[in-house]
């Protein structure tokens, strides 16, 4: 892993002279203004059993379906369409590197994009004069719960980046897998199949993996090792897989 930093450093400064950061950026920051906005007006006139930060933190699949395929659409798909991946993989560099590399990258900036949010919750800080609006243990919570929950969602798009030698077709591909991940669980438990006998195991798994239930955890400081364990469990395997895949397309070239 000696040139892990190189390579990170390198695509960090890719990221920030690509275009399509500064789009997701912008997307970013004007889907959040809007929602914390709009959470603010309804707070100000009905008082509401949760904190606006519970409420912020419920909508984190929004910008994650535009920020993710944005950021990581590029990655590896870009490289393979110009044939610089191979060029470079015949350095002295090898294909875990450049995939955590670009993957450590893509992670950085969707933790500064999301840390920029902080600065919603100061200005309410300085100007609430109810102190119930803000509750630090939801902020806290919440933070983490993106960070963590993060790891996993980048490397689904890195994946999708690998397997798609097209950018349009990486970005849709991440988000068809983004939406799989934290709605399609959702819906399958609806199913009324999953809940015989027979499948009480799959319907189990499912409701392991419901990240709704993951947030509403974090939000109330209920840190549980299991939650940990999915999204760091996933997260690895998600990387290993697109490790395997870009060394499969290479040899197969």
């Amino acid at each position: 892993m000696r040139h892990f930093f190189t390579i990170l450093g390198h695509e960090i400064r890719m990221l920030l002279v690509n275009p399509s950061t500064y789009i997701a950026a912008v997307l970013f920051l004007a889907i959040m203004g809007l929602i914390f906005t709009g959470l603010l007006e309804v707070y100000s006139q009905e008082a509401q059993e949760a904190s606006p930060a519970y409420d912020f933190f419920r909508l984190f699949w929004l910008p994650v379906f535009i920020m993710v395929p944005l950021m990581t659409m590029k990655s590896v798909s870009e490289e393979r369409r110009l044939g610089t991946l191979e060029t470079l993989l015949t350095t002295p560099v090898s294909t875990t590197e450049v995939v955590l590399g670009k993957y450590g990258a893509v992670y950085f900036l969707y933790l500064l994009f999301w840390g920029s949010t902080g600065g919603l919750f100061y200005i309410l800080h300085r100007f609430a004069t109810d102190a119930r609006l803000l509750d630090p243990g939801t902020l806290v919570g919440g933070y983490l719960y993106i960070a963590v929950s993060g790891l996993f969602y980048v490397a689904i798009g890195v994946f999708a980046s690998a397997l798609a030698r097209n950018q349009a077709v990486a970005a849709v591909l991440a988000l068809a897998l983004l939406f799989a991940l934290i709605f399609g669980v959702r819906l399958a438990l609806d199913v009324q199949l999953l809940r015989l006998e027979a499948f009480r195991t799959v319907h189990a798994a499912l409701d392991y993996a419901q990240v709704f239930q993951h947030l509403n955890d974090f939000s109330r400081g209920i840190i549980d090792t299991r939650h940990l364990f999915f999204y760091l469990t996933g997260t690895t395997l998600t990387l290993i897989l697109t490790i395997l895949g870009v060394e499969a397309k290479l040899l197969h070239h």
